[in-house]
This record gives structure tokens, sequence and C-alpha cells, in this order.
């Protein structure tokens, strides 16, 4: 027990289960070195001992064996107690990742390769939240957040009157949060020569009034018309700010993202289409709009015909890991990766 007691306190404190399996192998040595047998008890019994003075000193080692007996059982219960919270530690720290906290992110495909970078970057600071992000619209998007899917609606376009009624009867109050800002720009294939149209021949083209290149001083080709479904916010805003509210052509070929447009534009000579300004490369020519280019300058002064803001709604004013994610979006670091996505930074 001297030993015992030197080794816990003074001992190597990394090895503190150390002293007590050398106290525990101690005793098990004398359970079968050092205490007396059966049959030399038995012998003791028959002769009469080894006298008055060998009796007391048997009763004495029978009292020690006793008290070492209780000791070691103190010993075996204290030493699984710590081998039991050592495995119970150990399975906590392997399910770690599995109870980290879920943050859901559904809708605008526009908002989407924002929404992508930024949770990459904010769960490397956030070791302990798993950032959920898909695309779908922002109507669908919106729809989630009201439903109580989703914690956080992209949506590249504000909240219809219709959608905040609907939230409203359910006891949900949406809260705009803006991210960034944007233009939707008409885009054709890099071998038209077309550099610049007009917002009444957009919406004749959208429209179907204007069918051919011809008319426009191009091949005489008909125009493929790509556009986008209508739970798209992109769309809204289009046919807010270019159809004035009227349908768009039957033969148009509707696509369900931005990245599906600019790919199907890419692919046809005669197609034209409509794409948010990240999504600009070089199998697309942008076209200006009565002459405005869009920029970033153009996006933030309003000057390009058809620019727009970029959000995310949450569930009422938003607490714990959904305004924490959100705030840093709108942080010097989330707008730098608004920035390399190719939109335009709020700030």
């Amino acid at each position: 027990r001297q030993i015992h007691f030197y080794l816990r306190f003074f001992g190597p404190s990394g090895m503190p289960i150390l002293p007590d399996l050398l106290c525990w192998w101690a005793l098990e040595v004398h359970k079968y070195v050092g205490a007396p047998t059966a049959s030399h008890l038995k012998a003791n019994s028959a002769t009469g001992g080894f006298g008055k003075q060998s009796n007391v000193a048997e009763m004495k080692k029978r009292a020690l064996y006793s008290a070492l007996e209780k000791e070691k059982r103190a010993m075996k219960t204290w030493y699984w107690s710590k081998a039991i919270g050592l495995l119970l530690i150990f399975f906590v720290i392997s399910a770690g990742p599995v109870l980290a906290a879920t943050l859901v992110i559904k809708g605008s495909t526009t908002v989407l390769p924002i929404a992508q970078r930024a949770a990459e970057a904010f769960m490397k600071t956030h070791q302990d939240i798993n950032v959920s992000v898909s695309g779908g619209g922002s109507g669908n998007g919106i729809k989630a957040l009201i439903d109580g899917t989703t914690d956080i609606a992209d949506s590249s376009r504000f909240i219809k009157n219709k959608e905040i009624k609907a939230a409203m009867e359910r006891g949900v109050f949406p809260v705009p949060h803006r991210v960034a800002l944007d233009c939707v720009v008409p885009v054709v294939h890099p071998s038209n020569p077309l550099e610049d149209i007009s917002l009444d021949r957009l919406k004749d083209i959208y429209t179907g009034k204007i069918r051919n290149w011809k008319a426009l001083g191009g091949p005489d080709k008909p125009i493929v018309v790509i556009s986008r479904d209508t739970s798209s916010g992109t769309y809204e805003v289009w046919e807010h700010k270019v159809l004035h509210k009227e349908r768009v052509t039957s033969r148009a070929l509707l696509q369900a993202s931005n990245g599906a447009v600019a790919q199907a534009v890419a692919k046809n000579k005669y197609a034209i289409g409509y794409v948010g300004i990240g999504y600009l490369n070089k199998e697309l020519r942008p076209l200006k709009i009565n002459g405005a280019e869009a920029t970033p300058t153009t996006a933030l002064n309003g000057t390009f015909p058809v620019s727009r803001e970029l959000f995310m709604f949450t569930r009422g004013w938003p607490t714990g890991d959904a305004i924490t994610f959100i705030n840093f979006v709108v942080s010097p670091a989330g707008q730098e990766i608004v920035q390399e996505e190719g939109f335009v930074p709020m700030y």
C-alpha cells in the first residue's frame, strides 16, 4: 500500500493506471505465495501448532490476508471503473462527427456556387457544424423554408407577396439577408457577331415575335431560345424586367439551372440564353443591353438594365449556426468568396 501511495502521487503523471496494476499484481503474488495453504493450516491444527506465539502469528497473518483481499477487491473495482470510463470517452470521441450539427441550405442555382464555397470555408473553422447545400431554384428554396425542411433559403429574387402570406399562415416570418449583387446577362455563342441588343429586341425574341437571326443582322438561321423554368428566381427577374410579365414563347427550351443554360448556348451557334454574371466564361459571348455592359460597377449603380440582389432567407431572425454562417457570408472573407465566384460583392 505504501508503494501504491508513492507511485500514485510521486510517479509518472502520464501513467496513472500503472501503480494500480503493480499493486494488483503484488496482491495476486501474495495470494499464492504469502497466504497459508489449507494443508499447512490442517497440519498446524493436528499437531497443536507452533505454540501460542505461532498461533498469534498465524492469526495476524490471517487478518493481514483478509485485509489484503478487501484491498484487492477495491482495486479491481477501481480499475474496471477506469477502464469503462476510458472506453466511454473513446466512443464519444469516435462518434464526434456523427453528432455534429447540420445546417441545411436549399434554393437558387445562381447563389449555389457562393453558398457551396462559403460552406467549405466555414466548415474548416467550424468543424462541429456540417453544412448541406443544394440547388433546385429560388421558388423551391423558399417553399422548403416555409415547410421547415431547410434552415436557409437561397434566392436570386425577393420573396413574393403570396409566399409571405403562405409563410405567415404557418407562423413563419421570412427574413431576407442580402449577400451579393448580380446581373442577368443575355449570352450567345462566341461565333455570333451580335454584341449589343435593346430590351425591346430581347422581349421580341423571347415572346416569339423575332424568330430569325437575319432580323438582327445575323445569318438566315432560326433563333434557338433558351430560357429557365418557372421556379427559377432568374426567370422571375427576366420575366419582370425584360418580358414585362408576358409569356415566354412555347418554342423556348427550358433549363433547370444557370449552368445548364450556359452549356446549351455554348453548344449551339444559333442559341440565345441568359445567366447570372458569375456563370460567364470563354465559351459564351455576353451581350450589352442598350449599350450597357454587365460589370460590378453597373450592377452596383443599377445602370445595367437587368441587375438584381441575391438573398439568403431565414425563418425569423436567425440564431445559432444559421446566424453564424450568414455573418460569415457577409463578412470580408465571405464577400471575397462572392468576388472569386464572379459575382458582385456588396462592399
